[in-house]
């Protein structure tokens, strides 16, 4: 079954490299969604795909990159679907 995820990290995310590890994590996992960097230091990310595949990402989103620091991890699945095709990285 595809479910969708959103989530949010918090800790020293920004300048580490999270959202390009992500993508990496997500194409290992074969997920679509998005990531961005928030105002408030925090990454933003939505994944969607087989349930088993997100809950390993939530898994390791709350470890992150080797430089990153996860203080936080806050998630909640989607109702809908977006039908991600990639992953994309969004910049402000």
């Amino acid at each position: 079954m595809k479910v969708r995820t959103v989530i949010h990290v918090y800790g020293r995310v920004q300048g580490v490299g999270y959202r390009y590890a992500v993508v990496e994590k997500a194409q290992e996992l074969s997920l679509c969604g998005c990531a961005r960097n928030e105002k408030d230091g925090s990454v933003y990310i939505e994944v969607e795909g087989d349930q088993k595949a997100v809950h390993e990402f939530l898994r390791w989103s709350r470890r992150g990159p080797s430089g990153a620091r996860v203080d936080k991890v806050d998630f909640f699945l989607q109702g809908s679907l977006e039908d991600y095709k990639s992953f994309l990285i969004f910049h402000h």
